[in-house]
């Protein structure tokens, strides 16, 4: 399964929705100048615009869900293989989460930068998961010798966080 996320403003991603009518597609918007299309399909795309994922990890639908939190991480070339491996055992703690919609751990076919998606119920219940036990939990690891944002030569440059509310 691909995943493939095309950027844009609200309207013109709208007229692509509405060209392909039946495509699961999710449209998401930060404001009405930049937007973001998820495409996830098993098929080739229909769009040659955007980046295009490998989805390693997958809980709930794409439908689910009105914000969305794409955490940016680019891993070099090395640390591919280590990032993965956490990331197969990860926790899975955020699925029992209130308001949690749905989760993509995107492998980039294109770029050296991974994508955490998930989608929310709202973004009240993203932040009670960021404050959350469960949160904490998952995170445990973070900032001590066992964390892997700790080792060398992963991390190229600092991830980032970008959010999208739904328009669709």
């Amino acid at each position: 399964m691909n995943l493939y996320l095309t950027f844009g403003t609200t309207d013109y991603l709208q007229k692509v929705v509405d060209e392909h009518n039946g495509q699961e597609l999710r449209l998401l918007e930060e404001d009405s100048d930049k937007a973001i299309l998820l495409h996830e399909t098993e098929e080739e795309r229909f769009f040659h615009e955007g980046h295009e994922y490998e989805v390693l990890d997958s809980v709930g639908s794409l439908q689910n869900g009105t914000f969305a939190v794409l955490n940016n991480i680019p891993v070099s070339d090395e640390g591919r293989s280590l990032f993965e491996h956490r990331f197969s055992k990860r926790a899975g703690l955020i699925e029992s989460e209130p308001g949690f919609g749905a989760i993509r751990v995107l492998r980039p076919l294109d770029t050296d930068t991974y994508v955490i998606l998930t989608l929310w119920n709202s973004e009240k219940d993203f932040s009670n998961w960021q404050s959350s036990n469960a949160y904490g939990q998952a995170h445990k690891k973070r900032g001590t010798s066992e964390g892997i944002d700790q080792q060398e030569n992963i991390f190229p440059r600092p991830s980032y966080v970008t959010s999208y509310h739904a328009v669709n």
